[in-house]
C-alpha cells in the first residue's frame, strides 16, 4: 500500500511527473527509475487487461483489480482514472470508497456524458455545468481519507472553447474539485492563463500523438502547471516492442536478432528482489530440517 501521498509527493517534486503504469512489474519498474508518483488509466485497462478500446465498457470492479494488483507491489502513490464515475450520484459515491480501500491515492473524473470517448477525440458531449458539480460533491462527500485527492477533469476546451472552460473550472472548484485535469490543451497559453485563474494546481496530460503538443517538464512548469501526467507513454513503447519480438520470432524462427533489446534474466530478477525471496525460502526450509 501507499506510504505516501500525492500531495507528499508534490512537496517533494514540483512539478510533479506521473507515469502511467499498467500493471504491478510496469508500477515496479517507474519506482525503481525514481519516480514518486504513479497513474492507472482507464484507457490502458481497457486496452491491457481487455483489450478493448477506451470507449467507457470497463467498469469499477474492472479497474478496482488492477489497482489492488499495482498498490500490493508498490508504495508510490497512483492516482486512477475513474471515467465519469460508473453511474448515478450514488455510484460515483462507491467508486470513491472503493479506490480508497483499494489503496489509490487519488481519482479524477470527467465531465463527458456516460457514453465517453478518448479525450483526444472528435464528437466529445459534455454534461451541462450543474451535472459535473453533482458528480464533483457526491465524490467529495464519499471522500472519508483526507490524504486522498479528488481531481475534476473537463474536456470543454475543444467542445467550448476557452471562455467557457474557465466558467466551468470555477463551478468545479467551487463544487469542491483539489485540482483540475485541463484535457486537450494545444498550446502553452492556455495553462498560463487557466492556472493565474485557478486557485487550485492543474494537471497537464502530455500524452502522445493527441492534439496536446509534448511540452517539457520546464516549459510546463513556467506555465503554472503542479501535476504533469504520462498515461500511457511505456505501454505504447512496449506494445511496438512486443510486436517486433513477435515479428522477428515469426519470421525468422528464433529471437536471436531481437535478444539486445530484452531485459535480461537478471534484470527482472533484480526488480523483483527474487534473490531475496529465494535466501527466505532457503532459511525457512533450513529451520524446518533443525526441527
Amino acid at each position: 500500500m501507499a506510504t505516501l501521498g500525492l500531495r507528499q509527493a508534490l512537496a517533494q517534486e514540483t512539478p510533479l511527473q506521473i507515469v502511467g503504469t499498467i500493471n504491478a512489474y510496469t508500477a515496479l519498474l517507474a519506482q525503481s527509475v525514481g519516480f514518486r508518483a504513479i497513474y492507472l488509466s482507464g484507457g490502458g485497462v481497457a486496452a491491457a487487461s481487455y483489450g478493448m478500446p477506451d470507449l467507457g465498457m470497463t467498469n469499477l470492479t474492472d479497474v478496482a483489480e488492477d489497482i489492488r494488483r499495482i498498490t500490493y507491489a508498490c508504495e508510490l502513490p497512483l492516482l486512477v482514472d475513474v471515467d465519469t464515475g460508473w453511474g448515478n450520484m450514488f455510484n460515483i459515491a462507491r467508486t470513491i470508497k472503493t479506490l480508497i480501500k483499494a489503496g489509490a491515492a487519488g481519482a479524477h473524473l470527467e465531465d463527458q456524458v456516460q457514453a465517453k470517448r478518448c479525450g483526444h477525440r472528435p464528437k466529445k458531449e459534455l454534461v451541462d455545468r450543474n451535472e459535473m458539480c453533482d458528480r464533483i460533491k457526491a465524490a467529495m462527500d464519499a471522500k472519508y481519507d483526507t490524504h486522498f485527492i479528488f481531481m475534476a477533469r473537463t474536456d470543454a476546451l475543444s467542445v467550448e472553447g476557452l471562455d467557457k472552460t474557465l466558467e466551468r473550472i470555477e463551478s468545479y472548484v467551487a463544487a469542491g474539485a483539489e485540482v483540475i485535469f485541463l484535457e486537450g490543451a494545444t498550446e502553452l497559453s492556455q495553462y498560463e492563463t487557466i492556472s493565474r485563474f485557478c486557485r487550485v494546481p492543474i494537471l497537464a496530460n502530455i500524452t502522445e500523438f493527441g492534439v496536446t503538443p509534448l511540452f517539457s517538464k520546464a516549459e510546463l512548469q513556467q506555465a503554472g502547471v503542479q501535476f504533469i501526467l504520462y498515461p500511457l507513454s511505456a505501454f505504447r513503447a512496449m506494445s511496438a516492442a512486443a510486436v517486433n519480438v513477435y515479428t522477428a520470432i515469426r519470421k525468422q524462427g528464433t529471437q536471436q536478432s531481437v535478444l539486445s533489446t530484452m531485459q535480461t534474466r537478471e534484470q527482472l530478477y533484480d526488480i523483483l528482489h527474487y534473490h531475496q525471496y529465494e535466501q527466505k525460502l532457503d532459511e525457512l526450509f533450513a529451520q524446518g530440517k533443525a526441527k
